[in-house]
């Protein structure tokens, strides 16, 4: 096995962290998880499971992933949410590398996303690419707080998938819990300097639903190609519709919280 090292950023996961470690646990040597201040039992059963834990308030995506290479002993990093599995013929992959002598710097992996139990491969959520394995003294995450990524030119595709239980069901593309994705790109937005006018939430929107729909293939998704589509538009047309409210509404504005991006 390689020496590698898997951080998880965490809050109020006691429901995934044993198996999102477990799976971890057939290509790393060494766990670590972040954790934003959970009031469950997540610490708890990462501790058990061996996992080294460490406590920060959410600072958002990249900068959350990269708190933990400080204490990493190991070059490789395998970055894992706990909603995420690998599975065991990425597993038998990486295992086969040299990480050692390769002259990669990163190596991406394709993500199968699931509503439920149904594989969802349309509106651009497979195959997914995403970098999950890098040398940390080569590069890391942007640190950006939405969307971040592992940037890197000098990278390998792997052939296997990692696992992510994105939604338990529809009804969690609306209001997944604890989570809410158009308030926190509007505060991006409007900390950005981006702002908007009463055309914005409809255009972003409509545009959303048509390329999710007929250009990225919703359309031949059945009801889950046209639910995901709509919902990827209504979270743009809210975001939009926030950041026009952060410009309209002083007393709106006043009580936002910019300082959490949650």
């Amino acid at each position: 096995m390689n020496h590698i090292t898997g951080i998880i950023t965490t809050l109020n996961e006691e429901h995934n962290i044993e198996a999102c470690i477990n799976s971890l646990q057939t290509i790393c040597n060494e766990i670590i998880v972040v954790d934003s201040n959970s009031h469950d039992k997540t610490i708890e059963i990462a501790q058990s499971k061996g996992a080294k834990t460490y406590i920060q308030s959410y600072l958002g995506d990249g900068i959350q992933k990269n708190f933990g290479l400080q204490y990493a002993s190991n070059t490789w990093i395998f970055s894992l949410d706990a909603d995420e599995r690998i599975t065991p013929e990425l597993a038998m992959e990486i295992n086969a590398l040299d990480l050692e002598h390769t002259t990669y710097e990163a190596f991406a992996v394709k993500r199968k996303n699931y509503i439920g139990s149904r594989w969802i491969k349309v509106c651009r959520w497979y195959p997914d690419y995403l970098v999950r394995l890098y040398n940390k003294e080569k590069i890391q995450y942007t640190p950006v707080k939405q969307h971040a990524c592992v940037p890197s030119k000098n990278k390998k595709k792997l052939h296997a998938s990692i696992l992510h239980y994105r939604y338990n069901n529809i009804g969690e593309l609306f209001s997944k819990p604890a989570r809410n994705y158009s308030s926190r790109g509007a505060k991006i937005l409007y900390l950005n300097g981006k702002r908007a006018n009463a055309f914005s939430p409809l255009l972003h929107g409509t545009a959303a639903f048509i390329t999710n729909y007929f250009i990225r293939g919703g359309i031949i998704g059945g009801v889950d190609g046209l639910t995901l589509s709509i919902a990827i538009a209504l979270n743009s047309y809210m975001k939009y519709a926030k950041l026009l409210e952060f410009q309209r509404d002083p007393q709106v504005l006043a009580s936002e919280n910019f300082n959490s991006v949650w």
